[in-house]
């Protein structure tokens, strides 16, 4: 097999081609491409040749650059103008800001209030609304980590524990079991999801209750 890159390369190379493109066309290594050509001169055509298209690839590359910089300077500029439009929040954002998004990431069944997420600020911005606005006692705190069974799940328990202030005795046995939605999944979420449970029927009954009132002021049918 390596004979027969070894003589691809070279007669790539005899064309007049560049190492890095004989390594790009062949799948192979820069330093196995250098080795095998070696000894093979090049015309002071082919090297005018490759000179000009190094500098038309680098031109190339520079421009594409400037363009993406020059788009994701304009991108930033409109995330960081509408973020200087939000002030301090009150209480009562908080409590809406909670409601609201325990209206789409909460679980309206069963006896207990519950919140899933990867992502650390909704898990953040939750456990205010919980402790500040519904007045939950620590010790009603449960958590439940949902992991692959490839990752650090140890270092998962403790980075979720210290981010929502629920000790590790509180939370759940994590759930690692393989399944096929994983395999050969990027890890997006290196530390996994995470429930938080607050085991109040009371509580859940009240959150729906504040949910409805809300529908029922926007008027949605």
């Amino acid at each position: 097999m390596k004979n027969i890159e070894k003589r691809k390369a070279r007669d790539l190379r005899e064309k007049g081609w560049s190492m890095n493109d004989i390594k790009d066309k062949l799948h192979v290594s820069k330093s196995s491409v250098s080795l095998w050509v070696r000894d093979i001169e090049l015309s002071d055509k082919q090297k005018q040749e490759l000179s000009r298209r190094g500098f038309k690839k680098e031109a190339i590359e520079k421009r594409r650059k400037v363009i993406l910089e020059r788009a994701e300077k304009r991108r930033r500029g409109v995330v960081d103008r509408a973020k200087s439009e939000i002030k301090s929040l009150s209480k009562k954002d908080l409590f809406l800001i909670g409601t609201m998004l325990y209206w789409g990431e909460g679980g309206k069944t069963g006896q207990v209030a519950r919140v899933s997420n990867g992502d650390s600020n909704i898990i953040r911005v939750m456990m205010r609304f919980f402790r500040e606005i519904c007045e939950v006692p620590e010790h009603k705190f449960r958590g439940h980590l949902h992991i692959h069974p490839h990752l650090d799940y140890k270092k998962a328990e403790k980075y979720w524990s210290q981010l929502s202030g629920i000790p590790l005795s509180q939370l759940y046995k994590t759930y690692r079991k393989k399944n096929r939605s994983s395999k050969n999944k990027k890890d997006s979420l290196p530390f996994g999801t995470f429930d938080v449970y607050v085991c109040n029927l009371d509580l859940l009954l009240k959150i729906k209750g504040w949910i409805e009132g809300i529908s029922d002021s926007l008027k949605i049918k």
